[in-house]
């Protein structure tokens, strides 16, 4: 490969090595915090492609960088590396050897896909203007997180701009998508433990029923979304677990509830905050319990920068035609992409990898999630555009020459 060729073609000739090490991965997953294996054999391939390399970043993070030989700024590309705790129920070659552990959300692909960035840019360093960062981050999938991590260790060290890209499986494979400001939620998760008095169920007057408080609780919590926020800001609270009780005749005498609650608006999420806690203790004091309330505040909303999302409505039609380009709705799952943001202007990208004839038809963090491994060339293709628009258009540095701020 050289530098007469477009990236497009570069990345058709890396494609069937994208799949290989995709596949090698999705048989090899590691959980979050435990990615050691996975590190070592990524920072490898790095070493092999000539990149300058930093392993133990924020853990078990890889950086590498690879310097341009014309000057320009530094553009920073992620991918994320940790798998789930979830048993692989496909019927695939690759699928995981590793009981109780799968790529259920495409970071596998996401890992291969910036592989095939980083040989494609050694293969043009001397076309290359400003260096790019690539950022191999574990963890995305529990809080904290690796980003924080990352970032604490230097990750953005000397970056002017960053991007990251999620293979979607309810987008069709072939699309593309994005949107400037909140694209994805900030995420809270609780755990309330509530006290009561157990006895016999013929005897309720002689208990404090930790069932019916908890009952009312998840009723009572319902009221935030419906009555305290603002009906245009989007909001969810979510009880998805309750776990009480022995017996059919026995008053339980404690109850645990666990959920999540998601916003996009800082205010919001305090609002919400405040709110739970209030509703939760004095609901629980209304029946006699005592109560625990442990409230976890997790990533914050992923919010695009409205000029690189811009950015991507210029470049992204040029690249697959305007037909396979949406504005995306936002949506309230979460991603710890979110610190980048808060720290450098950047986007975060959809790249549509579902595709009902090979499979890819499951949500992610299901036990038969699959992608269509095309994906990985779009989302290749579309990392290197949008850094390589970014060194071009800001040689001197960031806002020259850029595209007016897309309404999506």
């Amino acid at each position: 490969m050289g530098t007469t060729a477009s990236p497009e073609e570069d990345l058709r000739r890396l494609f069937p090595d994208m799949v290989e090490w995709r596949r090698y991965l999705h048989r090899n997953p590691e959980l979050s915090f435990q990615e050691k294996k996975t590190s070592a054999w990524i920072a490898q391939r790095l070493r092999g492609f000539g990149c300058e390399v930093r392993e133990g970043i924020g853990g078990y993070g890889v950086k590498a960088v690879i310097r341009g030989a014309l000057p320009g700024p530094a553009v920073a590309l992620r991918a994320d590396i940790d798998a789930l705790p979830i048993e692989d129920e496909k019927t695939v070659e690759y699928r995981s050897s590793v009981s109780g552990a799968m790529h259920a959300c495409g970071h596998d692909a996401h890992t291969a896909g910036l592989l095939g960035v980083a040989r494609y840019y050694m293969d043009n360093r001397s076309a290359l203007t400003g260096d790019r960062v690539l950022l191999f981050q574990p963890a995305e999938e529990v809080a904290p997180g690796g980003a924080v991590s990352m970032i604490r260790d230097g990750a953005l060290e000397g970056v002017d701009a960053i991007y990251g890209v999620h293979l979607w499986t309810p987008l069709a494979f072939g699309k593309t998508a994005t949107k400037a400001g909140p694209l994805m939620a900030a995420v809270d998760d609780f755990y309330i433990d509530i006290t009561g008095k157990g006895g016999h169920g013929a005897l309720p007057h002689q208990t404090v029923d930790a069932v019916l408080a908890g009952s009312a609780v998840v009723q009572a919590v319902q009221s935030i979304v419906s009555r305290s926020v603002d009906p245009l800001q989007p909001a969810v609270v979510t009880v998805g677990s309750i776990q009480a009780g022995t017996a059919a005749n026995v008053i339980a005498d404690g109850c645990r509830l666990t959920g999540t609650v998601r916003t996009f608006d800082d205010g919001t999420r305090k609002l919400v905050k405040e709110r739970f806690r209030l509703i939760v203790e004095q609901t629980c004091a209304l029946y006699g319990a005592g109560v625990k309330l442990d409230y976890r505040e997790g990533y914050p909303a992923v919010v695009n920068d409205a000029v690189e999302a811009a950015r991507f409505f210029k470049v992204a039609p040029r690249l697959f035609g305007a037909e396979r380009v949406e504005a995306a709705e936002p949506v309230m799952a979460g991603e710890d992409f979110a610190y980048y943001l808060r720290e450098v202007p950047g986007c975060f990208l959809f790249v549509g990898a579902g595709n009902e004839d090979c499979g890819a038809v499951y949500p992610h963090h299901h036990p038969r999630f699959d992608v269509d491994e095309r994906g990985m060339l779009m989302s290749a293709a579309l990392l290197i555009a949008m850094a390589d628009d970014y060194a071009g258009m800001n040689k001197t540095g960031r806002g020259n020459g850029t595209a007016e701020p897309h309404a999506g």
